[in-house]
């Protein structure tokens, strides 16, 4: 069976048809960002927070594609920069403004890169998977490495900006692209079944 390229996982399963599907699949996604954000541990030596928001901005370029999930993720920026406190700390202009407001540029560069990356079928192949994701946190960690140094010396910009953030985003790259290739690897033997019954 081809696989049918232009489309994502959830797409694929669920297909989001008219505005009113479209439009909830965005908000929902900007509420699971805020509420990942909520989920934090705060580090002594730096005002970047670890969350649950980068796992929620992959799953929004994964499983929305580039429109939609960078959609999601304006709204959800355009909410926290309006004042509602959906940021991890907060909310407001000033927030952005902070040592954090790179990462959160970055976000909606990262889901736009990751569903332009899965609309061309990088999340059917494992490898490709994985460098989607990796692609996808560059995204976030450029704009927010080069925002952070505004605020920190140099010499303490990796330890903290990037160091803490590594093993956890290990973590949840790894175990997505395992996932999502295997969703396709699902979807292509329930099809099958269903084209032999």
């Amino acid at each position: 069976m081809a696989k049918a390229r232009g489309t994502t996982i959830l797409r694929a399963f669920f297909p989001l048809e008219g505005v009113l599907s479209r439009s909830a699949a965005v908000v929902g996604f900007a509420i699971f960002t805020a509420l990942c954000a909520k989920a934090r541990i705060s580090l002594p030596f730096t005002p970047v927070p670890i969350t649950m928001q980068t796992f929620a901005v992959l799953s929004a370029g994964l499983l929305l594609g580039r429109t939609l999930g960078s959609a999601s993720m304006a709204l959800y920026l355009m909410l926290g920069v309006a004042g509602l406190p959906l940021f991890s700390l907060g909310g407001g202009l000033s927030y952005l403004a902070g040592p954090t407001g790179g990462y959160l540029i970055g976000f909606l560069l990262a889901a736009y890169l990751i569903g332009y990356l899965t609309e061309r079928g990088w999340d059917r192949s494992y490898r490709r998977c994985l460098a989607a994701m990796l692609a996808g946190e560059l995204a976030i960690y450029l704009p927010g490495l080069l925002w952070l140094s505004r605020f920190t010396p140099p010499d303490a910009l990796f330890k903290m900006g990037l160091w803490p953030f590594i093993p956890g985003d290990l973590i949840k790259i790894g175990l997505i692209s395992i996932c999502l290739p295997s969703g396709w690897r699902l979807r292509e033997y329930l099809m099958g079944r269903g084209d032999r019954s």
